[in-house]
């Protein structure tokens, strides 16, 4: 709880009153939709098939449900109180300034990275279709493009993101029909393999389940966006309400479904699930004609969608902590309604990765991504704790604000912490993963400290 020297912030709302609400309800449903689609589903799961197998099932449907009460906690915080600062937001009004300072800037920090890496992503397709063109031409070229989407209208940056999210649903809508028909035999030209690839269903033990499940829990980053967004929206408390109430359908369709698809088509250990990607390996498996490349410009939308949604999401996360005033006032400054300086720096940031990973890939690169390794499971504690303490000062002082509510609270919460928890204890077992969560560990601290050391500043003038 925030000390009795503590000003108590004020609602986002008046803060973030001078901000445009361009965004309609389509827009807020696709980004909701969409959202769940991420560069991570497509991009990052072979790896996950390749250690687990078919328990890469398991795996997601553990991860899953855990994103869910996450979202389900996020989503009765951001229906009480609206905000572009999202859980940073609510991370000061339940725990104190120092928690949303910390909080928000990882998370920036996170954002303007993934944009980078998410723009060598793409580029990476492009300059493959066209042989010759240097990759970082490709990233100049998307970032100038989604940085002048975000520099305009926030309507403009719904209207891309409805889009991109309209394609991805349809296209992987189409590849699960396409692939439960396989399954049961009556897609032509194809056998069904019945149940021939499940057999070894953990080929490499618990070690292997553990690896495919921090894949997983990584892969569900980006859904917080719709949270952010729902502040610049026509009705926020209608569309957080919305789509935290279809959380649960959407991972267990897109992420569970196509999954159980992909491991029921394609051995597991077959090299194109990770050198192609499961989507377009289980496509061209089945032997459709163009199917694979097409899939191939599907994952492109999805990490160019991501691009533009962390370009928005770092920019108004920001904003929204100068307006609390926790960083550098210019980064608050609004023209029409958009924090345009706010959208500059963090491309400009994001660029400036793009670069670092041709001039130092093993050195400041490298550091660079291992310290924002575990800042979504940062987060997510932090959205846990915050619950925890806001739903009873909701519950005393205003219960109308309960839009939203957890489930089973305040069971599902504590297992839902508890959880996060034992995924760090996992984090710390395995090489690969414990330098990142040391590094992440070590920024956080240092962001925090830095926190409290301002709030304590502001608690004496």
């Amino acid at each position: 709880m925030p000390s009795s020297t503590t000003k108590e912030t004020p609602p986002q709302q008046q803060a973030d009153g001078s901000l445009s609400h361009g965004l309609k309800q389509r827009h807020l449903s696709m980004i909701a939709l969409g959202g769940v689609i991420g560069a991570g589903l497509f991009v990052g799961s072979g790896a996950g098939i390749a250690a687990a197998g078919p328990s890469i099932v398991i795996a997601y449907t553990v991860s899953g449900l855990l994103v869910m009460l996450v979202m389900r906690m996020l989503g009765e915080m951001s229906a009480a109180y609206p905000s572009s600062g999202s859980f940073s937001a609510h991370a000061e009004r339940a725990i104190g300034p120092w928690a949303g300072f910390a909080a928000g800037w990882s998370f920036w920090v996170l954002l303007c990275t993934a944009v980078g890496l998410e723009g060598i992503g793409a580029a990476h397709i492009v300059s493959g279709w066209l042989p010759g063109t240097p990759e970082w031409m490709w990233v100049a070229l998307f970032m100038v493009v989604f940085c002048g989407t975000n520099l305009a209208a926030v309507k403009n940056f719904g209207e891309f993101e409805f889009w991109f999210a309209t394609l991805k649903v349809g296209a992987i809508s189409l590849f699960l029909i396409l692939g439960v028909l396989a399954i049961a035999g009556v897609l032509p030209g194809t056998d069904s393999p019945g149940a021939s690839h499940l057999t070894h269903f953990l080929p490499h033990g618990s070690d292997g389940l553990i690896i495919g499940l921090l894949a997983s829990v990584f892969s569900y980053g980006g859904m917080e966006t719709v949270t952010i967004a729902a502040a610049e929206s026509e009705n926020p408390v209608k569309g957080v309400a919305s789509a935290v109430r279809t959380a649960m359908w959407r991972i267990a369709l897109f992420y569970i479904g196509s999954m159980l698809v992909v491991v029921t088509l394609v051995p597991w250990n077959s090299k194109a699930v990770v050198e192609k990607g499961p989507y377009v390996a289980t496509l061209d498996h089945l032997g459709i004609p163009g199917a694979g490349q097409l899939m191939n410009v599907v994952v492109l939308v999805a990490l160019l969608s991501a691009m533009n949604a962390n370009i928005y999401g770092s920019s108004r996360i920001a904003f929204s902590l100068v307006e609390r005033g926790q960083g550098p006032k210019v980064l608050a400054r609004l023209s029409g309604g958009v924090p345009r300086i706010a959208v500059l720096v963090s491309c400009v940031l994001g660029f400036f990765c793009v670069l670092l990973s041709y001039w130092s890939p093993n050195g400041a690169f490298k550091w660079l991504l291992n310290m924002i390794g575990a800042v979504i499971l940062v987060v997510w504690i932090f959205i846990a704790v915050s619950q925890l303490l806001l739903r009873r000062r909701i519950e005393r002082e205003n219960p109308g604000r309960l839009v939203v509510r957890m489930w089973a609270f305040p069971w599902l919460t504590w297992v839902a912490l508890a959880g996060m928890v034992a995924i760090f204890v996992l984090m710390a077992r395995e090489p690969d993963t414990r330098v990142q969560l040391y590094s992440t560990g070590v920024m956080t601290l240092v962001l925090a400290a830095v926190g409290y050391a301002c709030q304590r500043v502001r608690a004496r003038r």
